[in-house]
């Protein structure tokens, strides 16, 4: 080849690299959640112990903490015992009032209640904490609602919601507690959105000593609400307020 040839021949464009190949953006820090401090709670059977724990610890927290109940005089009154700017209302208007509402009514009275709030709780973050359970002469044991678990019970009836589960596994004696500052234990959250399980692990982060642990979708709610009935186990062989830590994470 003479110089004059090699001078005519175009240089090699390197092939292009693939769409796939180009920088993917960095994985979000699983840790890394959103402010909630001025979100409203609401708490629905807030005038039993396990929804009048939580409404405490959040009221403690600097949450604005409305208690609900089908009674409007009960919710006052068990808002009055806890102070700390806690109010009481009707269901209904508790959860027109809240941003988020923790669903913490009996079992027995899970459905009927959801059904009749469908409206109020449109677009609405609902967590629901209710456990399924059954008690014989054996001790406690887990109950299967037909559509698989509370939580998935509640996104049935509530299409309108952002529904998710979380604070199963919650010692209600030490969430009452005002000696009690820490709560050592994770929380499981579940839900189909990831924008609102982080709310929820937020929501939980806010009592100090709680860290929420992202656990799955709705349709691994079941396990977790059932798990309350082996805690309940441990509870009393070893008279004790057994929590949860999920270890390497």
């Amino acid at each position: 080849m003479t110089t004059s040839d090699a001078a005519a021949t175009p240089p090699v464009t390197p092939p292009a690299a693939p769409a796939d190949a180009a920088a993917k953006p960095a994985a979000r820090d699983p840790w890394d959640l959103p402010d909630v401090s001025a979100l409203v709670i609401g708490v629905l059977g807030g005038t039993g112990d396990q929804g009048r724990g939580l409404a405490y610890r959040f009221a403690r927290a600097g949450h604005k903490v409305i208690i609900g109940s089908r009674a409007e005089e009960r919710a006052q009154a068990a808002a009055a015992e806890l102070g700390l700017g806690v109010e009481g209302a009707d269901n209904a208007e508790c959860a027109r009032r809240s941003d988020a509402v923790i669903v913490a009514v009996p079992w027995e009275g899970h459905a009927k209640t959801l059904q009749a709030l469908r409206e109020e709780l449109a677009g609405k973050l609902v967590i629901d904490c209710v456990n399924p359970l059954g008690f014989d002469k054996k001790g406690a044991y887990a109950l299967k609602p037909e559509e698989g678990s509370a939580a998935e019970q509640a996104a049935a009836l509530l299409p309108e919601s952002r529904v998710t589960a979380a604070f199963h596994h919650l010692s209600a004696v030490l969430l009452q507690d005002p000696e009690v500052a820490e709560i050592d234990t994770d929380v499981m959250v579940l839900g189909e959105r990831r924008a609102d399980t982080d709310l929820v692990q937020a929501l939980t982060a806010r009592i100090p000593g709680m860290r929420g642990v992202f656990a799955g979708r709705l349709r691994n709610a079941h396990q977790v609400e059932s798990l309350v009935a082996n805690l309940i186990s441990v509870n009393r062989r070893y008279k004790a307020h057994a929590g949860l830590r999920v270890t390497d994470v």
